[in-house]
């Protein structure tokens, strides 16, 4: 399992400028530094919010209603390719993994191939050792460009070969083959799965029209 490295953090402004996110977000208690994976699976289980876990500090997952539309409709589009072509799982905005010591990060969306699986079986514990080939954060109004520079180091430091960030506001999906090597898609274009998930196209004008949709008058 890959160790994450992090800068030197000695005060609360060191570590909220490494985690780049609102404090608002920062459970308390535990203290920062001391929470553990327990105390991730507690308040799951108890109050129903989604934490991450990073170098022992518990940050909140977020996600508005269209974030999880885009992420339910992603989910649809990749389980409909790897399931018939028997490649790995697709797992939702709650399947948290254990990317490295002390690391739980909640991708929006991942796929993760049988070869990454022990035993190419399904994973039985809440929080298994899981590092995805392919991790997809939806983004919402709350991150920002410091977090999301700080996760797609984290995901790539554990051993993840493609990230996609997916904007619902300016409807552009920007895809990462390293920490920062992207290459930005907008609605005329097609997304497609490179290396990881070869065949695999998706039309964004597609993807994003979910925005879009209305019932029946």
């Amino acid at each position: 399992m890959a160790t994450v490295l992090t800068p030197p953090i000695h005060t609360l402004a060191d570590l909220l400028d490494y985690l780049g996110v609102s404090p608002k977000r920062v459970r308390y208690p535990p203290s920062p530094g001391q929470a553990t994976e327990k105390d991730v699976l507690e308040i799951q289980a108890r109050e129903g919010r989604l934490y991450e876990l990073v170098k022992g500090v518990l940050v909140e997952k977020v996600m508005g209603f269209q974030e999880s539309v885009l992420a339910a409709a992603l989910v649809g589009f990749l389980w409909g390719f790897v399931r018939p072509r028997k490649l790995g799982l697709v797992a939702l905005p709650d399947g948290l993994m254990r990317l490295a010591p002390r690391l739980v990060l909640i991708p929006d969306v991942s796929f993760t191939s049988w070869d990454r699986i022990p035993g190419r079986r399904m994973p039985k514990k809440p929080i298994p050792n899981l590092v995805p080939d392919l991790a997809v954060e939806v983004l919402s109004p709350s991150n920002t460009r410091k977090e999301m520079a700080r996760k797609r180091e984290d995901y790539f430091t554990a051993g993840v070969r493609l990230v996609w960030e997916v904007n619902p506001k300016t409807r552009i999906i920007e895809v990462y083959t390293a920490p920062d090597q992207f290459t930005r898609l907008g609605e005329e274009d097609t997304l497609e799965g490179g290396e990881v998930l070869p065949g695999f196209a998706l039309r964004l004008r597609e993807l994003f029209g979910e925005l879009d949709e209305q019932g029946n008058a």
